[in-house]
């Protein structure tokens, strides 16, 4: 079977090094900045995957800059677009707790942030039973079970964010790394899946318990991006097995529910990180009331194509992807209400946009073809490459990798090129590789606590088997500035600009860094699109079957 581990994957050395020199040159500082001066600017209003003023300048200038760069519509229709079929929806919810005769009413968003994913204008759920599940985790390769065989259906689960951070029987500082992967989250501990879990449980509701350190965001976040009209991909039974309620519940209101029940919430929280917890009544009823405000958008996914220049291997694929939507805009706040997402992610799709350059610049396209994707709604739940993964334009079996940019490093050059996921595919090898030119070493990321892996769009393709690099923004060090530098601008990101207004273009940017992760990047591809041998899974991964059966369907 040809696809098997790679090795000697150095194809760069195959193109004449003044040729590859000059393509690394069209990914510079100048033209990252911009890109990103125009698609976060106020004129692209927040760039909301609406089908509205802001998505159709996004649309038309990544268009214009691929019809500029010489490439191919990447839809086999003629088109540089792919459409989505989303549904908007805007929820307001009334929601009240009853314990015996006493009745609260829960106001939103200091206590809980809910909404329906159902597509139906009012939703109703009365009285369901409040039962505390843990973290909903339900792993039969760690042996565990959060549910126990317990019957939750028509009940309202409340859950903890994250996964289950088991310490070390050898040594309870430390976390077990047999476990869940010790501080990386697996997708267990993604706030999808704990949604998944409560709907093929049968639950009526579910409600997640904020808390920013295993979130990995404020609680703000949380009312920013769930707390306003929502989107999902419209499907044909109307998202009817859904849960009926999805919601966050902040800290606070999580500790009042539990003592109000006669539990410590910590006690709770130590007692669901063994393999003996038991779902915990807590003795209360809530009830959701939802008006939901409906309407059908169709969003476009754009994507063009450089050709590959093998006849034999034309019909393969390397796909780059970053997200070009943010959140818009919203007219209830006061002064500025333009969600621009400099960061997150107009300089990703100015990587995109780099890399065709680049690759528009060779003399010679590599062996197999390339795919340039951004893709809409990721914000909303990586829809568009979920959508793309689900109605792929090409043969997935067909596509050798997935290579992501979502937000790039702002903060200036490091010695290091931090993989989010770390270990999982043997792109990390070529990367490893390709980062010896600039001196530099792969290295995990430094909070895989936080899910990243899980929370972008190469994610979607994990999932249905292709391998997928992600290169992190995130260091602690930065060349040339004082230690810590890089960890300070990132705790200063999230604390105060991540998914807010003011996610602007900075005075202390420095796009040297982005510059020098978009080369390794085109490295990376150069290589895979050249190579014998396939990009593979690692021993361990959860996708490493996935990929199996895709190669054997032949999809």
């Amino acid at each position: 079977m040809r696809h098997c581990i790679l090795a000697g994957l150095l194809a760069a050395a195959a193109a004449p090094a003044a040729d590859f020199t000059a393509a690394l040159s069209a990914i510079n500082t100048n033209d990252l900045l911009r890109h990103i001066r125009v698609l976060a600017s106020d004129e692209f209003e927040g760039r909301a995957p609406d089908g509205g003023r802001g998505e159709q300048l996004t649309v038309d200038y990544l268009v214009g800059e691929f019809r500029r760069l010489g490439l191919q519509p990447g839809n086999p229709d003629g088109t540089f677009v792919q459409s989505v079929p989303l549904v908007g929806i805007r929820s307001e919810v009334a929601t009240t707790v009853r314990r015996g005769d006493a009745v609260e009413t829960w106001q939103f968003p200091q206590d809980i942030v809910a909404w329906s994913p159902r597509v139906e204008p009012r939703v109703e759920v009365r009285d369901s039973e409040l039962v505390f599940v843990g973290y909903g985790v339900v792993a039969p390769e760690y042996g565990w079970d959060d549910f126990k065989g317990a019957d939750v259906r028509g009940r309202t689960l409340v859950m903890l964010v994250g996964d289950p951070p088991v310490p070390d029987p050898a040594d309870p500082a430390k976390l077990d790394e047999q476990t869940f992967r010790g501080r990386a989250m697996t997708y267990y501990g993604r706030w999808t899946y704990k949604y998944e879990i409560a709907a093929q449980r049968g639950a009526a509701a579910a409600i997640i318990v904020h808390e920013t350190g295993p979130a990995g965001y404020p609680y703000f976040v949380v009312i920013n991006s769930w707390g306003r009209e929502n989107f999902d991909l419209r499907t044909p039974d109307k998202n009817a097995g859904r849960v009926a309620v999805a919601a966050w519940t902040s800290l606070d209101r999580a500790q009042r529910l539990f003592a109000d029940a006669g539990l410590n919430f910590a006690a709770q929280k130590r007692a669901a990180l063994t393999r003996d917890f038991r779902p915990v009544p807590l003795g209360a009823q809530v009830s959701f009331t939802v008006t939901n405000t409906l309407r059908e958008v169709t969003s476009r996914n754009v994507v063009a194509k450089l050709p590959g220049a093998d006849p034999a291997r034309r019909d393969e694929f390397v796909i780059f992807t970053a997200h070009w939507d943010h959140l818009g805009r919203d007219p209830k706040l006061e002064g500025d209400q333009i969600y621009n997402g400099a960061q997150d992610n107009a300089s990703g799709v100015a990587g995109l946009l780099g890399l065709a350059a680049a690759f528009s610049k060779l003399p010679e396209p590599p062996a197999r073809s390339l795919l340039f994707l951004a893709v809409t709604a990721e914000e909303q739940g990586l829809l568009g490459a979920k959508y793309y993964a689900e109605q792929p334009l090409h043969p997935l079996a067909k596509t050798l990798a997935n290579v992501n940019m979502d937000s790039l490093n702002t903060f200036g050059p490091r010695a290091i090129a931090p993989v989010v996921g770390f270990g999982q595919s043997t792109l990390e090898d070529l990367l490893a590789t390709a980062a010896k030119t600039q001196d530099r070493v792969v290295v995990p990321e430094p909070d895989p606590e936080k899910g990243h892996y899980y929370r972008s769009d190469h994610f979607e393709f994990a999932k249905v088997g292709v391998p997928a690099l992600y290169l992190g923004r995130d260091a602690d060090d930065i060349l040339g500035r004082e230690p810590g530098y890089g960890k300070m601008r990132r705790e200063e990101y999230t604390a105060k600009d991540y998914h807010k207004v003011s996610d602007h273009m900075k005075d202390f940017w420095d796009l040297r860094g982005a510059a020098e992760d978009v080369q390794l990047l085109f490295r990376v591809g150069y290589d895979v699109a050249n190579a014998s041998t396939w990009p593979e899974w690692k021993e361990g991964s959860e996708f490493k079957a996935r990929r199996v059966e895709s190669l054997k369907a032949g999809k």
